[in-house]
């Protein structure tokens, strides 16, 4: 199958939701590459992912993951997503992996506090949107990598 991994950077390499998708340590099972959300309280920044998949892919989801850190309730300390998309039993195997990154960057842009990792930040995205946005504001601004210049 790594003959439809390698098509499939190539697709993901070409979608102006991500920059600089690449094979990690010349693997091309591991991904890594920064989205760009068009949103705020995200969009002043890039954020760099991983994305991993098994050797039984397509049969088995990859498996995706931020490694900026962001303020995000459907996302972990340590840079898990909630991603029904991927999840066992929900899985399918003609899902090709730019549907997976443009799903993480539907949720970055409009954040679903029902798919939720983090139910302090859900709850303050319900109770409280301006304060989650300003501390969303402020975590991106500290961690998020700097946007790269739009191609020409």
């Amino acid at each position: 199958m790594a003959g439809r991994i390698a098509k499939e950077l190539e697709e993901a390499r070409s979608w102006k939701g991500a920059r600089d998708v690449q094979p990690l340590d010349g693997n091309v099972r591991r991904w890594g590459g920064l989205l760009l959300p068009n949103n705020p309280p995200y969009n002043t920044g890039a954020f760099r992912f991983e994305l991993t998949f098994s050797p039984h892919h397509p049969m088995e989801p990859p498996c995706l993951t931020l490694r900026t850190p962001i303020y995000h309730p459907s996302v972990d300390l340590e840079g898990r997503v909630c991603q029904p998309l991927t999840a066992p039993g929900r899985w399918q195997p003609t899902t090709r992996a730019i549907q997976v990154l443009q799903d993480l960057l539907l949720q970055l842009d409009s954040p679903d506090p029902r798919r939720l990792l983090r139910p302090d930040v859900a709850r303050e995205l319900q109770e409280r949107p301006e304060a989650f946005r300003r501390r969303a504001e402020q975590h991106a601004r500290l961690h998020a990598e700097p946007r790269p210049e739009p191609h020409a």
